[in-house]
């Protein structure tokens, strides 16, 4: 193995390019945290936006009813409404199980 031969032009180019590089690199550092610390400035000295939802917050629960929302008795009512409507679905069902099924027609 032998010594490369580097001649004194491209040291200089070389020694050039990098010093080149590391300047724009600490330059560009200082710009980004210049103007990222005059954002933040900005951010902190505006107002905060007014809280605009349409849904409540965790924290804020609705006051009680001063009246339940149903009596005992329309509870009561409603209870017997649903079991006699499931009584006639499933009185239905079974006398459909009796009769011939539909086959399914294909697509």
């Amino acid at each position: 193995m032998g010594v490369a031969y580097v001649s004194n032009e491209r040291k200089i180019t070389a020694f050039a390019a990098a010093a080149l590089l590391l300047s724009s690199l600490s330059l560009g550092g200082c710009a980004t945290s210049t103007a990222g610390s005059s954002l933040m400035d900005a951010r902190a000295e505006a107002p905060a936006p007014p809280k605009a939802s349409v849904y409540l917050p965790v924290e804020d629960l609705p006051p009680k009813r001063e009246k339940p929302a149903m009596t005992p008795d329309e509870r009561l009512k409603l209870q017997k409404e649903l079991i006699a409507a499931r009584d006639r679905q499933a009185s239905g069902g079974k006398a459909r199980k009796g009769a011939a099924r539909a086959q399914p027609m294909k697509p």
